[in-house]
């Protein structure tokens, strides 16, 4: 079975095919000859995994899932939320978008937030969603060099180390995404 996943991210590529059994293969974006921006106009998390996904089985025919993250934030109202790449811009740099948050919330005393990762499916006709979420906190200051986006400043619930300073392995066990791909994975298992 081949599943387009819609990213043009290699790495990320790599890491589901990895997670998934041997008798589905995916495909990227470029594997389909899809090289335009997929519009993410929707004012949700999900609204965007779902549009993003809904684009490559309308224009290219596939069944495929797409994903999309957002980093939520209590005292913000939620913000940036389907903002979090482009936070500080349109130039979507992660340096500039923790410094506009950590500027954002300096008198702030709730703290308190979390990452929501969203997947859409298309598959055999039928849509479905995944999601992961993990709480946690912004830390007052960046810590740690792994990671990326918001890593250095997100400092998981039960955890005195931001996922930037975290091992690998832990924050795909214990993070958003890698929850809602943990569920994808047990679907498209128990389809095969």
């Amino acid at each position: 079975m081949k599943l387009v996943f819609a990213t043009h991210n290699k790495n990320k590529l790599y890491e589901v095919q990895a997670l998934l059994p041997e008798n589905i293969t995916l495909l990227s974006l470029d594997d389909i000859n899809c090289h335009e921006d997929i519009p993410e106009t929707s004012g949700t998390i999900e609204g965007n995994a779902i549009q993003k996904a809904n684009y490559i089985r309308e224009k290219y025919g596939h069944d495929c899932f797409a994903d999309d993250t957002g980093l939520e934030v209590n005292s913000l109202n939620g913000a940036p939320g389907v903002y979090s790449a482009r936070y500080a811009g349109e130039e979507k740099n992660a340096e500039a978008n923790m410094a506009k948050l950590l500027k954002e919330l300096e008198d702030k005393p709730d703290r308190s937030a979390r990452f929501k990762t969203v997947i859409a499916l298309h598959l055999n006709g039928e849509q479905l969603y995944f999601e992961g979420i993990v709480n946690g906190r912004i830390t007052p200051q960046k810590s740690g060099n792994k990671g990326f986006g918001y890593d250095p400043v997100f400092m998981p619930d039960g955890y005195d180390r931001t996922f930037a300073e975290l091992p690998l392995n832990t924050k795909n066990e214990i993070g958003h995404r890698g929850k809602a791909v943990k569920q994808l994975i047990v679907y498209l298992k128990d389809r095969m």
